[in-house]
Formats: structure tokens, C-alpha cells, sequence
């Protein structure tokens, strides 16, 4: 029997996603500054004011307004119309040192001996769904205030919108779990109240705009996309609402407060899989529950490509301050393609990586400042690329860095899993 899925995402003006890329930016410039720091950086904003607070362990200091303000201006809070403005609102900030009771349990005497940040359980997953090895439904979701987003800063067409947006793709599925068909796309993005040449922006207009400009180009990302969205527009079954409450002027920070970490599902997976409940943004990789679910993500996606599965979920576990998970699971939802069950599937993923969290972030090189990228659009299901990223160091002087993101995107372990899984190459 068909069922429907259902999935979100936000765009990097939603104002828990502004709080996201603060932390990640304040993260990044203290790495950037020193491997070694540990960093626990949450971030609120709200009507024209930013507030920082955490805890910090680091060899040097950054200048943190600068930090701010040129993160909001990239995300494109740049008109006082919008009552959060980069260089206008108010920053406090309450950042102090880390606890040294949790710093005991991380810190050991030997590198590979370094405990979890804290307990907790961390969840990795993939499909074969998709190319990214993520859920369509997620994945559409983010191509859509991605590609919406583009369309905005390029300032060519759709020039009324506003940061902030939304997108939701609702999926039918058959009976063996494969797509069929969209049917449901919400969009709801802010916008000026009149277009550049005086006419009132309507959720009409704008829904024409979405037909016309938008899905067209989303549909360029892939033939899958093309065929789906054709199919989408031609179905008298389906459903595009756009704006659906009629009216999205007053959005971002000014609209509704922002919070570090509350959009943990658009971070993942979308609903599928499962989520351990710890987010990800302002923690450096000390934090178990980035590193890990980083991890388990690699060897999840890994283990799909490599043919062991259709479909895997990993947890892994920890204890504060103990190095060895408590901890390893595997499910492939019926979906694996060897000849054992999923207990064993995990044993033997157990022997093949080490996931003690010093090696999690040697293996991954998690000490790099890269995080800012993933704190939009998600963490998962991005491209592996080397970029050069700019920092200000603690005179707010500007520098370069090479980096390497989203390691855990990587397909460099599909050879040992095949050897592992007796599988032919």
C-alpha cells in the first residue's frame, strides 16, 4: 500500500538558522585560531539584538562582533526595513571557560585516550534513495530554499524577497519504499510588501514567480527532479501552496526569536532514520554529539554505497569522559544484502572503525574550522570539497585558510567494507 513522507527544511535567514551560522562562525574563528580550543557557543536573536553566551577554552581570543556582524551581512539581514540589520544590532555576549570538571573527563594524558564530551547516543543514516545517499524528501526540501536563496542574492528576479523562507515536500511512496510521486510542496518565504515597480506582492504573484523561476531551475539539479516536478505541475492530484498564510513581511529575528539548535531534523535526515536529540552548532568536536553522528553518518553512507545495504541506520553511544563506545547498533530495514543478520553486520563494522572520539576526529579531521557550511542546508548529504575561508583573528585583522568540508561525505571506505563483507569488488 502507497503512504505518504513528509519533509523540511529552513533557509539561512530562518532566525534559528541566523542563530546556527553564529555559533558555527564563532567555532570556526576560534579553530581557525587554535586546533585545540573547546568551544560551547550558543546563540539567541531576536528584534535587533544578538545574545551570545558559553563556554570557551582557547589559546587565543577572537573578536567577536566583527564575527557576528559579517555573518549576518553574508546571510543577508542588510536593511534596517527588516528590525535585525548586521550593523546595527545590539551584541551580548557571556562566554566564560569550560567547566574544568567536564575538561577532566576529555582531556587525558594520552591523545587516544580522550573521553566523550558527554553521554548520550548519536545517530547516522542513508538510502540509496539518492545520489547523496539521503531522503528525497529532504533533499528537494533543500534544494528548494537553497536554490530560493540564490535567486535572492543574485537580485535579478524575484527582487521583493526577504531572508527568511521555508519549504516542506510531501513524497508518495509505494510498497517497497520507492518514490513515486510529489505530492505537496509548501513555500513560505518573506518578502517586500510592493514589488520594485509598485505593484503589491501577493502570494499569487509570488506562486507564479515559484512555476516560472523557481522549480525550473531546481529541476536543472537532476534528470529524477526534472521528472518529478513535470509530473508535479501536470497532476491535478498534487498541491503547491505558497504563502498559504497570505502575508510574510515580518520575518527573521524580528518575527520570531532564534535559537541555537532547534532545527536538529533539517540538520539530518529529514524524519527518517532517528535523531540522538543533541544538536550540532557552536559544539567543536570534542562534542560526541557532532563528531559521532558525523561519523555515523560516514559509515552509514559508506556501507550503503558499498552494496551492504539499501538502507542503514547507525547509533553509537557514550559515556562521559570513557573513550570506547558503550554502544554500537545497525539496522538495514530488511534491506541488507549479505547473509547475516544485523547484530553481526554491526560487529563487524565495530572492528573495521574506530570510534573513540580522538580517532573520529583524526579520521575525519574535525579540528579544521568547518563548520559554518554546514550550519545551513544541512549537515549531511553535502559535497566533499576543499574552499578557502576567511577569519579574523584577535585583532580584526583578516586571513586565509585552506579547508576541507564535510569529510564525513566521503566514499573512502567502500573497498575495506567490501573486503570486510566478502563482497565482490
Amino acid at each position: 500500500m502507497n503512504y505518504l513522507f513528509t519533509s523540511e527544511s529552513v533557509s539561512e535567514g530562518h532566525p534559528d538558522k541566523v542563530a546556527d551560522q553564529i555559533s558555527d562562525a564563532i567555532l570556526d574563528n576560534f579553530l581557525a585560531l587554535d586546533p585545540s580550543a573547546h568551544v560551547a557557543c550558543e546563540t539567541m536573536v531576536t528584534t535587533g539584538q544578538v545574545f551570545v553566551a558559553g563556554e570557551v577554552t582557547a589559546k587565543k581570543y577572537i573578536d567577536l562582533p566583527a564575527i557576528i556582524r559579517r555573518t549576518i551581512n553574508t546571510i543577508g539581514y542588510t536593511k534596517a526595513a527588516y528590525k535585525f540589520e548586521a550593523e546595527s544590532c545590539g551584541i551580548l555576549q557571556a562566554l566564560h571557560e569550560q567547566s574544568a570538571d567536564i575538561n577532566m573527563g576529555v582531556s587525558r594524558g594520552t591523545k587516544m585516550a580522550q573521553g566523550a564530551g558527554d553521554q548520550g547516543m548519536m545517530f547516522g543514516y542513508a538510502s540509496s534513495e539518492t545520489d547523496n545517499y539521503m531522503p528525497l524528501t529532504l533533499d528537494l526540501a533543500h534544494t528548494l530554499v537553497y536554490t530560493l536563496a540564490r535567486i535572492r542574492k543574485e537580485g535579478k528576479e524575484m527582487t521583493y524577497l526577504r531572508p527568511d523562507a521555508k519549504s516542506q515536500v510531501t513524497m508518495e511512496y509505494d510498497g517497497k519504499n520507492r518514490p513515486v510521486r510529489i505530492q505537496t510542496i509548501v513555500l513560505s518565504t518573506q518578502h517586500d510588501e510592493q514589488t520594485a515597480d509598485g505593484r503589491k506582492v501577493t502570494p499569487e504573484l509570488i506562486k507564479q514567480d515559484v512555476i516560472a523561476i523557481l522549480l525550473p531551475r531546481v529541476a536543472k539539479r537532476d534528470a529524477r527532479y526534472t521528472t518529478l516536478l513535470e509530473t508535479f505541475l501536470s497532476d491535478e492530484r498534487t498541491e503547491l501552496l505558497v504563502n498559504p498564510t497570505g502575508n510574510f513581511v515580518i520575518g527573521g529575528p524580528y518575527g520570531d526569536t532564534g535559537l541555537t539548535g532547534r532545527k536538529i531534523i533539517v540538520d539530518t535526515y529529514g524524519g527518517r532514520g532517528a535523531h540522538g536529540g543533541g544538536a550540532f552548532s557552536g559544539k567543536d568536536p570534542s562534542k560526541v554529539d557532532r563528531s559521532a553522528a558525523y561519523a555515523a553518518r560516514h559509515i552509514a553512507k559508506n556501507m550503503v554505497a558499498a552494496g551492504v545495504a539499501d538502507e542503514v541506520l547507525v547509533q553509537v553511544s557514550y559515556a562521559i569522559g570513557v573513550a570506547k563506545p558503550v554502544s554500537l547498533y545497525v539496522n538495514t530495514y530488511g534491506t541488507a544484502k549479505v547473509k547475516m543478520n544485523d547484530a553481526e553486520i554491526a560487529r563487524r563494522i565495530g572492528r573495521l572503525f574506530d570510534l573513540r572520539p580522538a580517532a573520529i576526529i583524526r579520521d575525519l579531521k574535525l579540528t579544521q574550522p568547518m563548520y559554518e557550511e554546514t550550519a545551513r542546508y544541512g549537515h549531511m548529504g553535502r559535497t566533499n570539497e576543499v574552499v578557502t575561508k576567511q577569519f579574523i583573528d584577535s585583532d580584526g585583522k583578516p586571513f586565509t585558510r585552506e579547508v576541507e568540508l564535510f569529510t564525513w561525505e566521503k566514499l573512502d571506505r567502500i573497498d575495506d567494507i567490501k573486503k570486510a563483507f566478502k563482497l565482490q569488488f
